[in-house]
């Protein structure tokens, strides 16, 4: 039977969803604040200094050309085109902490558990299928994939719906480029994603903790806006397995349970595809899962987040702070009732 995360305390601790023993195991020696201090500025910050497991990534191939999100065209200053959404002048999360405070149930449910596990993931050979209501079907190997479009580095906020989040520098290429190769055909209105499935790569797969393989999905135009892209690398290099190696989605105006990781198909399809959290708990995961302070958590608030790193919270931005980009998308829509 599966078991829900727990409500967080009414204190407004940093809430984090808990699944079956799941647990914070917060090492950070001096960091430990009693119950009766919790009450009045929050259990335990979360710099992400904790035990540490090795990371084993790989550079990219040197004949991928990678330019920065920095390189990306600027409009004239002061004008109101100025605003470069693909990069951020907030400091990134550091590398350790984006590879070692993780979800990915299917390699374990404690934060550190996916990169303590990742070396069952074996991200080659690999191959992606693409099918659905496309006029160029095909499969194809990982390798001529990242070969199609040069890979761009983008900088991008990463809000987790558990009221944490990160900035992330990824590396990797617009979904949208992808979408127009394949040639959608009139048909298509929805995009659906799915992870791969071998317990023997991803071990807790065994475990009922969701409906395996993992799926997700986004609106055809949701996918083919600019800032939807897949990523294969974060930092100047491949994407470890804690993180989705070899291939997954980001959408930083979604919460981060929409970047489904280690993809193997890629379907367009003409319903709403069905998306592994809603499937198990409809009332708390919502299909456009977009990051909104005003619309709460059955169980929590999303106004406030905590930055991994910092100490104190900070409001959480509508949109993730890209609403000038996606607010558009939406127009017209109940976003209390779309969550």
């Amino acid at each position: 039977m599966r078991r829900l995360p727990t409500p967080p305390p009414s204190s407004e601790i940093t809430p984090e969803a808990r699944y079956l023993r799941r647990r914070e195991i917060l090492k950070s020696a001096g960091l430990f604040v009693g119950t009766a201090a919790a009450m009045g500025t929050g259990l335990v910050a979360l710099t992400g200094r904790g035990r540490r497991a090795t990371i084993t990534a790989e550079p990219l191939p040197a004949d991928l050309v990678v330019p920065p999100a920095s390189a990306v065209p600027a409009a004239p200053s002061g004008s109101a085109a100025a605003r470069n959404p693909f990069t951020t002048d907030e400091p990134r999360t550091p590398y350790e902490d984006v590879t070692t405070y993780n979800n990915y149930y299917e390699l374990g449910l404690d934060k550190e558990d996916p990169a303590r596990n990742a070396k069952t993931l074996k991200p080659r050979p690999w191959t992606v299928v693409f099918e659905g209501e496309i006029k160029k079907p095909q499969r194809v190997d990982i390798e001529t994939l990242l070969k199609w479009f040069p890979l761009e580095e983008r900088v991008y906020r990463m809000r987790c719906v558990e009221t944490w989040s990160m900035v992330i520098p990824w590396l990797g290429f617009p979904l949208g480029k992808l979408l127009e190769r394949l040639e959608p055909t009139s048909r298509a209105k929805y995009v659906a994603f799915s992870t791969l499935m071998d317990p023997e790569q991803l071990p807790f797969q065994l475990t009922d903790v969701l409906e395996w393989p993992y799926r997700e999905g986004l609106r055809l135009d949701e996918a083919m806006h600019p800032l939807t892209m897949l990523a294969a690398g974060l930092y100047g290099k491949s994407l470890p397995g804690q993180n989705g190696a070899p291939l997954r989605l980001v959408v930083p105006w979604k919460y981060g349970f929409k970047g489904i990781k280690s993809i193997v198909r890629i379907a367009l399809v003409e319903k709403e595809p069905q998306t592994s959290w809603n499937m198990a708990a409809p009332r708390e995961y919502g299909f456009y899962a977009n990051v909104n302070p005003d619309v709460a958590h059955p169980r929590w608030s999303q106004a406030m987040e905590r930055r991994i790193g910092d100490v104190e919270k900070r409001p959480t931005l509508p949109f993730n702070g890209y609403a000038e980009e996606v607010a558009s998308l939406y127009a017209g829509m109940d976003l209390r009732m779309s969550y």
